[in-house]
């Protein structure tokens, strides 16, 4: 989860771990063609395609207001739909990039500001990091307005917007894709669209196990979804009981899950502009997400 504590061990990986391209990320190097250099195995970047793909910001009618989001996606075809939840630090370039590789291997991708409701992205300039206490007063406010009710609120207007799309397949079902605090909103999200979500990936999601009526954990036997849960290894270290819990739910559904502690990982390790990004274990779990969309989404 996302907090002072967490921050404190990912701030001692980092000073050890630093390297040349999180030192042009952070240094605001704007670098993010590069971080995505060791995409995974046989994979085509999405910025080598990008003739052939469609990209542009959105604005999202919700029960709430106008939401800001943006939409990639291959030109002249429709393709399954992927609704992605960004991390604490919202909607920024970092994650327009990962829409554009996922828009490159064939999905119509829409991520979000689920912060729409108290301001436009991005919240943050390309170089901040939450380890910047004045980084962490600015959005922990915006954090703390939203709940479950309101991810509800917006998984069924996003899904319900995918779907009026003509880049989007309406045939296949939708995948959705959590990191950090978006891990728990793809539960809510697989949970409250059960008509449509078929598939969805967590990275290091905090929340995903409580002690809550409302835990997310409780939510998987009224999914018609598989999931990937990608769990990060400090994640895991300071509470090992959430991999046990995940695992023995979702056998007790007829929903798959692929549950794995990545090794070395510290929490935030996907997204590329992240101090403590980890590009073969993020690479890794992009290829095992795709692998779960080619089946789950066909």
């Amino acid at each position: 989860m996302c907090d002072e504590i967490t921050e404190s061990e990912n701030q001692e990986h980092y000073a050890r771990q630093l390297t040349r391209r999180q030192f042009s990320l952070t240094a605001g190097g704007v670098a993010f063609g590069a971080a995505f250099a060791g995409c995974a195995p046989g994979e085509t970047m999405a910025s080598e395609l990008a003739g052939s793909i469609a990209e542009t910001d959105v604005s999202i009618t919700t029960p709430d207001g106008e939401a800001d989001a943006f939409f990639a996606h291959p030109q002249g075809r429709a393709s399954a739909a992927v609704l992605i939840w960004p991390d604490i630090l919202g909607l920024r370039p970092a994650f327009k990039m990962m829409a554009k590789r996922l828009a490159g291997d064939g999905y119509a991708a829409l991520v979000v500001n689920p912060y729409y409701r108290r301001a436009k992205a991005p919240l943050v300039e390309v170089g901040d990091s939450f380890s910047n206490p004045a980084v962490r007063e600015k959005i922990f406010p915006f954090a703390r307005s939203l709940s479950q009710d309101t991810n509800r609120t917006d998984a069924r207007a996003f899904i319900d917007w995918l779907d009026a799309q003509s880049a989007v397949d309406t045939s296949r079902g939708v995948g959705t894709m959590g990191y950090c605090m978006g891990g728990p909103m793809t539960f809510v999200t697989a949970h409250e669209r059960a008509d449509r979500v078929r598939a969805g990936g967590s990275y290091h999601g905090g929340g995903l196990v409580t002690g809550a009526p409302t835990s997310p954990h409780r939510m998987v036997q009224h999914m018609n979804a598989d999931f990937l849960i990608a769990i990060a290894e400090n994640d895991h270290e300071r509470s090992p009981h959430v991999e046990g819990v995940l695992r023995e739910t979702f056998a007790e559904t007829g929903n798959s899950a692929e549950i794995e502690v990545y090794a070395g990982t510290k929490h935030g390790w996907c997204p590329p502009d992240s101090q403590v990004y980890d590009e073969a274990q993020a690479d890794k779990a992009w290829a095992r997400t795709l692998a779960l969309f080619e089946t789950a989404l066909a």
